[in-house]
């Protein structure tokens, strides 16, 4: 995974793919926005750059609220054509890729395949101590075990495939914030706007799918805390 001398380090939380506020957010903003001036003037390139961008993702977040991969592609059509047909009377009160979102999260809800899923704040804890966390999610103390055995074990494509494995079994309220969160970059407001959930919720379903997919991490990897 590394050469000699280097020690690879494995978060799982912000470091997952960029958050709102690392800097990798605004690029994709503005390229949104330019996208979307581009569609407002009839450029169907733009479109298929849009769905492009966005369909592999969106793909993924409806395969958290139906129950087969047909659901989940005629959802996101089902989408698609509400972006056309809603372009018009968009009025950017939110960014594009939250307009997108929320769009698909309604879809899905009302297929009915699903019942409507609510997660008590007060649920099973986490499955890590919150001790063991900084304030950003991340590891306060990185387990040197942990580190040892990613180094001697694991390369990028085996630990990507814990991941998508890992998300794959969260409960579905967790897996949506997870991927809202750390896999596309949204901000807690947004995910709060697009899964209509409070700001309470939001951190509790966070820190407990961090936390699982962690242990799970921990787990494959051959250790957890000493």
């Amino acid at each position: 995974m590394s050469g000699a001398g280097r020690k690879t380090v494995v978060t799982v939380g912000p470091a997952l793919a960029p958050d709102g506020t690392d800097g990798g957010t605004l690029p994709a903003m503005d390229a949104d926005a330019s996208l979307l001036q581009r569609l407002r003037d009839g450029d169907e390139q733009a479109f298929t750059a849009l769905v492009e961008r966005y369909h592999s993702s969106m793909l993924g977040l409806a395969l958290s609220f139906v129950s087969s991969r047909a659901v989940a592609e005629e959802v996101v059509q089902d989408t698609w054509l509400a972006v056309l047909r809603g372009l018009g009377r968009f009025e950017e009160r939110s960014s594009l890729r939250t307009w997108l979102f929320t769009i698909l999260v309604n879809r899905a809800r009302s297929t009915g395949v699903r019942e409507a899923r609510s997660v008590p704040v007060a649920d099973a804890g986490p499955a890590v101590d919150a001790s063991r966390f900084g304030p950003s999610g991340g590891w306060a103390v990185p387990p040197e075990h942990w580190i040892e055995e990613a180094e001697n074990r694991m390369d990028a494509a085996k630990l990507s495939e814990l991941l998508r494995g890992g998300l794959a079994v969260l409960p579905p309220r967790q897996r949506e914030v997870l991927l809202l969160r750390d896999v596309e970059g949204l901000s807690s407001a947004e995910v709060c706007q697009v899964l209509v959930i409070s700001e309470a919720n939001q951190r509790v379903l966070l820190h407990r799918g961090r936390s699982r997919l962690r242990q799970l991490l921990e787990s494959e990897l051959g250790g957890g805390p000493r």
